[in-house]
């Protein structure tokens, strides 16, 4: 095979210098045919080497079945289906190009976003326990967050992926910030729209903002990409080598990480987050003059156990409010209970499960409750067995009350004792 200084000089001679065919081969010790084809051919000589063939030929056409009825079977149960016994590579590889024939092309498009146009959400349960206090550790839902246009991203440890705690952890973002975007980004999050919907409290919450909430498609975690690597950069580049004594260490050692985070240079944008997040929120909208409805709220009348559950976690409250109803409000860090508008509790927030919180205060007044309630109704009892102009009232013998009805039940029953004696 001619190399490809020879055909570079083959045609320098023909072309530049006008020498024939046959000399240049005399020059150069190459038959003719070879300088002809190295001047017929517009390409350098590429050496190809001849297929020597491949295991996997003698299996193709089984691989092909297999892939005719199930496009998306992975190559390994494939090689199990036909006995393949050599190095699963080879037989990766043979699959990898033709699999396209059955199972189809999903190309994805390379997508641009507009300053301010969108910020993508999403929860990551990050593997190692919080202590939150009471001997318990749990697995707690970390709020993230990434904007469409300068890729800053944010993130917080939240109390529950209840649709309250989820609408104050993205409050908490936003008002960070300074600013909405056009749009918020969601998956089927069951408290944002599980049902395919934009859940009632998400599109209340929206609507105070004046932006409005999208959600991804179902089973379709690329629509939200960016926050989706941002989990995986979380996982890899936050966690390891570090420990947390709670929620509140979680969330002060996270922030000070993203500081850093938002300080590197993106390739795909060229720009790092932090300088280009003035452009993102130029284009935002401002934030509402009023906050929006957010946390956990219920409404419950108060029972004589004087306590109201929120988030499996049952809180005192004053019980003088006992038989009334009671508005329970709890943020992230408080929980708060009125009567009408009258504070009758208020704790901090606990963040374990099925514990009870109480403040003795309220087991003061219990008590102060209770002794009053004693002696009312002993004095209710004393005050029955007087007449009204106050003397006592007399108590005769049951006996009085059979003489004056005429039924002497001592006699009868002497008489019938006697008969079956005789008997």
């Amino acid at each position: 095979m001619i190399t490809v200084e020879n055909w570079a000089e083959i045609r320098r001679l023909h072309r530049s210098e006008n020498i024939p065919i046959k000399e240049i081969s005399r020059l150069l010790g190459v038959a003719r045919n070879t300088v002809r084809a190295a001047l017929a051919s517009d390409r350098p000589p590429k050496y190809e080497r001849g297929s020597r063939g491949s295991l996997v030929d003698a299996v193709e056409i089984d691989v092909r079945k297999l892939l005719v009825q199930f496009p998306r079977m992975p190559a390994t149960v494939i090689a199990e289906r036909i006995g393949w016994e050599y190095l699963i590579t080879t037989l990766k590889d043979r699959i990898r190009q033709i699999r396209p024939e059955y199972a189809g092309v999903d190309p994805a498009d390379r997508i641009t976003y507009l300053p301010g146009e969108i910020m993508q959400y999403d929860l990551w349960f990050p593997e190692p326990r919080i202590p939150v206090g009471h001997a318990q550790l749990l697995m707690l839902p970390v709020l993230v967050m990434t904007l469409g246009f300068s890729r800053f991203q944010s993130a917080r440890m939240i109390p529950s992926r209840q649709a309250g705690d989820l609408l104050a952890g993205m409050w908490s973002v936003l008002s960070r910030l300074g600013a909405v975007p056009k749009t918020l980004i969601w998956d089927r999050e069951s408290a944002i729209g599980g049902t395919g919907r934009v859940s009632v409290p998400a599109a209340g919450f929206a609507g105070t903002l004046g932006t409005r909430i999208q959600l991804a498609p179902a089973r379709d975690p690329e629509f939200k990409g960016l926050v989706e690597r941002n989990n995986g950069f979380l996982e890899t580049s936050f966690l390891p080598g570090r420990s947390f004594t709670s929620p509140t260490d979680f969330n002060t050692q996270l922030d000070g990480w993203l500081l850093r985070a938002n300080s590197r240079l993106i390739r795909s944008t060229g720009q790092r987050p932090v300088d280009a997040l003035a452009g993102d929120r130029a284009a935002m909208g401002a934030l509402p003059p009023v906050e929006p409805v957010m946390g956990l709220r219920t409404r419950v009348r108060l029972a004589r156990d004087y306590y109201v559950r929120i988030d499996s976690v049952d809180y005192s409250v004053d019980p003088r409010a006992i038989g009334r109803f009671i508005d329970v409000h709890a943020t992230e860090s408080q929980v708060i209970m009125t009567c009408n508008g009258d504070p009758v509790g208020s704790h901090v927030r606990c963040w374990a499960k099925r514990v009870t919180i109480t403040d003795p205060a309220h087991v003061a007044v219990a008590k102060t409750l209770r002794a009053g309630f004693a002696a009312d109704k002993l004095a209710r009892e004393r005050a029955s067995r007087h007449h009204a102009d106050g003397h006592r009232v007399t108590l005769r013998a049951l006996t009085d009350y059979d003489t004056l009805f005429g039924s002497d039940f001592t006699t009868t029953s002497s008489s019938t004792t006697t008969q079956k004696a005789t008997s």
